[in-house]
């Protein structure tokens, strides 16, 4: 809806001046401003109404602040009641770290025999931000015999003018604060560091390996030790073309990959977790069964003497070599053969997956998110009031369901699994007065057994929110910076935003994690042992 122009302001006329015909084109002006401010009112109301129709929210009412009253109240509290709200809680500045102290004096002259009553304490906090340059001055000596000794640099400093505290400023500012380039390297000029753009770049790139093999090492053990994933994947661009960014996770870990693809041979690669063989096993060839590859061919990939490839390459030329030429038909020998090293490397065939019904992650025991399920239901339009009305319904009747699934969840019986079945059937086989409803309920029951997989499953989760939260970041990343550029800089990217929200959900600083690593303390033990241990039972 097109905005309503602004009428311009009609200066003051002289009383003098106002002729009878100026004085009735100022009343038929103030006629048609009247006119005009009921319009706009009218059509922000006819906007509220079509929102409401489509679903979606109406615009939020503009509340006068209440401040004032809060702070009227706080301070009402504090004076005549005691202590403020929340006080109970402990006080913040009992465990800070005093790094200063100063005795200040009255400035008033202390008359005599006064005597002194001890202090009130004023805690203040401050951040000190500052260049800070060391100068390492390596002694060189000469033996008897003609060699030079030379003194060598801390392990923590290594080749790098920077130390390691600075780079963990720059790692952090621009992977957990989304800080661009071009602002942190101001930023830091401001500050008094002297170092170029391509210093910069460098110190974002360069020496990583640690963190690399630290990402590497977090899908693996984390997929040996969960019983259930959620996974989610979005678009993103690497060096001007559109690509896709998956998420692998759950209560305890994260881990991100960026690829070109995002079929379900590309899902199964990543649940390889490194690897790259293809197996033939009887997971492999159920599979291929499963989803209908002609038999003479699967009784060709059984009977062959060769059940294990160690790349691509020597994969691809077994099938050709078996006359396994149809698009179809190699890539569900490929799927399969992928799902079979998946598990020959430890991962459980009961692992669950949770997705949001995209067809490239319906592997192993698949399991699908209400919140998606439930969407479709709320995004339809009704045309008429029957039908908002069946709808509304309807999703009070599935999120009633929801409620009961996740109270199932905490005290799961058999007699509560048998009713929550036959509600379910009952909701989704309803009919009403909305045919577009009724086909959506049909598609939905027929999900049945993915929706439902937390009654055989009670400890796999009911929605895909974490997965959708985690993967934000990355929409936010492509709004500020566009994609990456190099091949360097989307790996960078994959493992730093696994190591960070890994470290959010195991309870860790990321700024203490690259503080400690890039120090070489190595106090805080690996993703993957934490990953590990979270797993055991108590």
């Amino acid at each position: 809806m097109a905005p309503v122009v602004q009428l311009p302001e009609i200066p003051e006329i002289p009383e003098a001046e106002r002729t009878p015909l100026v004085s009735t084109l100022l009343q038929i002006i103030e006629r048609l401003a009247e006119r005009v401010q009921q319009l706009e009112q009218e059509a922000r109301q006819l906007k509220d109404e079509i929102a409401l129709l489509k679903g979606q929210k109406k615009r939020p009412k503009f509340k006068p602040s209440q401040l004032d009253q809060k702070a009227g109240k706080e301070s009402k509290q504090r004076d005549g009641e005691g202590r403020r709200p929340g006080s109970e809680k402990r006080r913040k500045t009992e465990q800070l770290t005093i790094h200063e102290e100063k005795v200040i004096a009255p400035s008033e002259p202390i008359p005599p025999g006064s005597r002194f009553k001890g202090y009130r304490d004023f805690v203040v906090q401050d951040l000190v931000i500052g260049a800070r340059t060391t100068r390492y001055r390596l002694e060189r000596w000469k033996t008897p015999q003609g060699e030079t000794l030379c003194a060598r640099l801390p392990e923590a400093i290594g080749q790098r003018h920077f130390g390691p505290t600075l780079v963990s400023y720059v790692l952090y500012q621009h992977h957990h604060c989304q800080v661009t380039q071009p602002l942190l390297l101001e930023q830091l000029r401001e500050w008094g560091i002297e170092l170029s753009a391509g210093q910069l770049n460098a110190l974002l790139l360069t020496d990583q390996e640690a963190f690399h093999g630290e990402k590497d090492a977090l899908l693996s053990t984390a997929l040996a030790v969960s019983s259930h994933v959620t996974v989610d994947d979005t678009g993103t661009r690497h060096q001007g073309r559109n690509g896709y960014v998956t998420h692998i996770g759950n209560e305890a870990f994260a881990w991100f990959q960026s690829t070109e693809s995002k079929s379900r041979i590309n899902f199964l690669k990543l649940l390889r977790a490194g690897h790259s063989d293809y197996c033939i096993n009887e997971a492999a060839l159920a599979y291929m069964d499963k989803h209908r590859l002609a038999k003479a061919l699967v009784q060709g990939l059984r009977e062959h003497p060769l059940h294990h490839f160690a790349d691509q390459t020597q994969w691809e030329a077994h099938l050709q070599a078996l006359r396994i030429t149809g698009a179809r038909h190699r890539r569900i020998a490929t799927e399969g053969a992928l799902l079979g090293s998946v598990l020959a490397h430890g991962v459980s065939a009961e692992l669950a997956i949770v997705s949001d019904d995209a067809g490239q992650f319906n592997v192993l025991h698949h399991g699908l998110c209400w919140v998606h399920a439930e969407r479709l239901v709320h995004k339809l339009n009704p045309f008429n009031e029957d039908q908002r009305e069946d709808q509304a319904r309807v999703r009070t009747e599935i999120w009633s369901l929801y409620a009961d699934l996740k109270r199932y969840q905490q005290e799961p019986t058999e007699a509560a699994k048998e009713k929550l079945q036959a509600r379910f059937d009952t909701l989704f086989s309803q009919k009403t007065r909305f045919e577009t409803l009724n086909q959506t309920l049909k598609r939905i029951a027929r999900n049945k057994s993915e929706l439902l997989l937390v009654l055989e499953r009670p400890e796999i989760p009911l929605h895909t929110n974490g997965s959708e939260t985690a993967i934000r970041d990355y929409v936010k990343k492509n709004k500020v910076s566009g994609g990456t550029r190099s091949d360097l800089g989307r790996r960078c990217r994959d493992t730093h935003a696994s190591l960070k929200k890994t470290c959010r959900l195991l309870g860790l600083s990321f700024w203490a994690y690259l503080t400690d690593r890039l120090s070489r303390l190595n106090q805080i033990p690996p993703l993957p042992e934490l990953v590990h241990h979270r797993a055991e039972p108590p």
